[in-house]
């Protein structure tokens, strides 16, 4: 069985490794510019934006914060658009709008780069892969070489194995070349991804802000003074009436 293993390795060799460590390069590179082609227009200055959303919402112009949002690519005003949008409804709506449109936003903004995580962790393993497939090759043709005539072995060993252990090195330097664009990538992509974030909750903060402070006021003392009456019931305790006044004898005051 190691017997068959060991002549499939060597039969192989280290060429498709190679191959395929090129291939994974390409669609890594691939990713790495959509994703920065996308992060590039999704670009805006949120620190104006939020100043601009301030100022509108103090006036009163929700029309008009709706449009200033809308002209801006920025994930950051989609999602705080569809809080808007839902503000008729209360701030509670307009707080669970803005949670699925940044739900939204997160897995536009993530696609792919799950693939260069991936390939920043796995694509050393892959060339260490070819490493030991060439290390293993090399030992084959040291042992092909002492089991040949004594004067040929002492020059076609070191040839043959420094050939082997040479191709095994150089799919260790490819996985390495792979890998690390790949985790570079990912991390600067993945701190985009946060940022974003951070700034999506500090511009929904402040919608939320305004919609909680023109809220209408709800409710007065004798709805306070029937929900109480209502629990005291529900609980089996009527509530406590005044006692009646009481009267003199001689039907009034001296």
């Amino acid at each position: 069985m190691i017997e068959r293993i060991k002549s499939a390795m060597v039969g192989l060799g280290t060429w498709w490794v190679l191959v395929l460590m090129l291939v994974l390069s390409v669609v890594s590179l691939a990713v790495m510019l959509e994703r920065a082609w996308l992060y590039w227009s999704l670009r805006d200055d949120v620190g104006t934006l939020m100043r601009d959303l301030g100022k509108l919402l103090r006036s009163g112009d929700l029309a008009g914060a709706r449009r200033r949002l809308e002209a801006s690519p920025s994930a950051e005003a989609a999602v705080v658009v569809a809080g808007i949008v839902e503000a008729d409804l209360g701030c509670e709506a307009a707080e669970e709008a803005m949670a699925g449109a940044a739900a939204l936003q997160r897995v536009k903004l993530e696609k792919r780069l799950a693939y260069l995580g991936t390939l920043g962790n796995n694509a050393p393993f892959i060339g260490l892969l070819g490493t030991v497939i060439g290390i293993v090759g090399a030992f084959d043709e040291l042992g092909k070489a002492n089991s040949a005539v004594p004067g040929q072995a002492s020059q076609v060993a070191p040839q043959a194995v420094m050939a082997n252990i040479a191709e095994a090195l150089v799919a260790t330097a490819i996985g390495l070349l792979v890998a690390i664009p790949a985790v570079a990538a990912y991390n600067m992509f993945q701190r985009i991804v946060k940022t974003t974030q951070a700034n999506t909750d500090a511009l929904g903060h402040v919608l939320l802000a305004h919609l909680k402070a023109t809220a209408p006021v709800t409710g007065s003392i004798e709805d306070a003074v029937e929900t109480a009456a209502a629990r005291s019931e529900r609980s089996g305790k009527a509530p406590k009436k005044p006692a009646p006044a009481r009267e003199d004898d001689d039907g009034g005051a001296n």
